[in-house]
């Protein structure tokens, strides 16, 4: 994605990283995390008006600490060390990081002296903390512009150098009015003009893909959900009737949803669509399989070799259109970071694939810029508002090993789920929520009989970016709706049980 500005954040694998990056492009600013040890050849290349240190969970004093070139700080760039990336800048510098008797965590009143990155604020703010270490001798050329009664440095600045440095985490809601010190940076150090937004994005990639693609043809792995879709209509605006979406109906689709998918297709857009029924395929390489990125690898390969095999159907396909977004990449692992989960988009991917490229042009956007982006090229809200739906579909629903009998118990739970959540009115509430066939089994009583079977679990949970969220409190009379009709109405169900759950420590999906 080209951007005449845009502040790179450095990954130093903190819990907080892509809030950090939500952050900023609220600012209208775009951002991009990089890993740690990005070079500074890159950084150069990159251009960017700022850079931040997120957080991490490392000390500075350990051997394999994660560790920047030390030139990052000659290059003239401002830069904003957060938590373990304050301390980080601090020790390069010349400072000194001590450890601290007792760790400091939770919301803590900070006393802040005025700066730059402090603009509107008063002589103290609550902010959240979370570490052992802290900076105790800030490097020559700083000034101490906040503390605590147990941290001395909580707050740094180098004004002449443009280098900041805070010991709390702004980009969590904890911290109050979090994103003002972000914005303070960006616009009064970095001198960030703001002029990033979605309908920017939509014209420089169309514009971009024409260029890249001309008269040559690709294939869309459309899903029916969100993501393939815009990926999908985005591409029909750049190369038109060059297109040819390919919708994989391997049966791991919701209860009527591969119809559901081919008539809005067909009847709404004006794209070519091939349906291919490739249920017994996967099911087929998925019998007896019962890890979950065994269960995402098979699904992202065998993806990959239907697209080939239809590709050859209609002659020469030189690119392959996906609909991965940004928290797909990130928790697939970034530069040296550690796996989240694979997603079968992602870290799923064969080493071989039989096209000329892979074209993502979601990539660079979370959740609800794809939805904005969405809005953008006019597709409708219905579609645009679709529950999410993990590509390895109900795969990764099913806790164990998968039969064409677990899928449809569950294909039923989660579509009384779904009713039920509509029939309340719930579904503008909660942004994401499903039903799940767990792998336990357990004694029940129906109907005077002494019954042994499955246990279903329903998820719901409500978030603005789908990097954190929190279980969503449905009432409990329509939990128990749910509940009694999915006992009453699915065989081999004795049990209904219910995620509280925040993400993290939880990812949304169990699998």
């Amino acid at each position: 994605m080209k951007n005449d500005e845009s502040i790179l954040i450095l990954d130093f694998y903190g819990q907080y990283n892509q809030l950090i990056a939500r952050r900023v492009r609220e600012c209208n600013v775009y951002s991009e995390i990089v890993p740690y040890n990005i070079s500074i050849d890159k950084i150069k290349e990159k251009n960017p008006k700022g850079i931040i240190f997120t957080g991490g969970p490392a000390s500075v004093f350990a051997e394999d600490a994660p560790k920047c070139d030390p030139k990052i700080f000659e290059l003239g760039i401002p830069i904003l060390g957060i938590c373990y990336g304050m301390q980080l800048m601090a020790d390069t510098l010349g400072g000194e990081v001590s450890r601290a008797n007792k760790r400091e965590y939770g919301e803590t009143k900070v006393n802040i002296s005025p700066s730059p990155i402090f603009e509107g604020f008063t002589d103290n703010n609550v902010c959240l903390m979370s570490h052992t270490n802290f900076v105790s001798v800030v490097p020559e050329g700083f000034n101490v512009i906040g503390y605590t009664d147990s941290c001395p440095v909580a707050a740094m600045e180098n004004r002449v150098k443009k280098l900041y440095g805070i010991q709390f985490h702004p980009e969590v809601n904890h911290t109050v009015n979090g994103t003002q010190i972000i914005k303070n940076f960006l616009f009064n150090v970095c001198k960030c003009s703001g002029n990033w937004k979605m309908s920017s994005f939509v014209e420089e990639s169309i514009k971009a893909l024409k260029e890249r693609i001309g008269d040559k043809k690709a294939l869309c792995a459309l899903s029916g959900g969100v993501d393939s879709s815009v990926a999908a209509v985005l591409l029909h605006k750049a190369i038109g009737k060059n297109l040819t979406c390919i919708f994989v109906d391997h049966g791991l689709l919701r209860k009527n949803e591969g119809d559901e998918v081919e008539n809005i297709f067909r009847n709404q857009f004006d794209i070519n669509l091939i349906r291919v029924n490739a249920k017994d395929r996967f099911l087929g390489k998925l019998a007896g399989i019962s890890d979950p990125e065994t269960k995402r690898k098979i699904i992202g390969e065998e993806f990959i070799r239907v697209f080939e095999e239809e590709a050859k159907k209609i002659g020469t396909v030189d690119y392959l259109v996906q609909g991965t977004i940004y928290p797909d990449v990130i928790e697939s692992g970034l530069g040296k970071g550690e796996t989240i989960k694979s997603h079968h988009n992602v870290g799923g991917l064969p080493d071989y694939v039989d096209f000329k490229e892979i074209v993502e042009p979601l990539r660079d956007l979370f959740k609800d810029e794809v939805r904005k982006t969405g809005l953008e090229l006019g597709i409708p809200e219905d579609l645009v508002f679709r529950q999410p739906f993990p590509g390895p579909g109900l795969a990764i629903r099913i806790i164990g090993d998968i039969t064409e009998d677990k899928l449809d118990i569950l294909k039923d739970a989660d579509a009384i789920f779904r009713e039920e959540i509509k029939l309340a009115n719930l579904e503008k509430d909660l942004n994401q929520y499903f039903a799940v066939l767990t792998n336990l089994k357990s004694v029940g009583v129906m109907g005077d009989e002494r019954t042994y079977d499955y246990t279903v679990a329903l998820r719901s949970v409500t978030t603005s970016d789908f990097m954190t969220a929190t279980w969503s409190k449905i009432p409990y009379d329509i939990l128990e709706k749910v509940s009694s009709r999915i006992v009453n109405e699915i065989k081999h169900v004795n049990r209904v049980v219910y995620d509280i759950t925040n993400k993290p420590p939880a990812t949304i999906e169990w699998e």
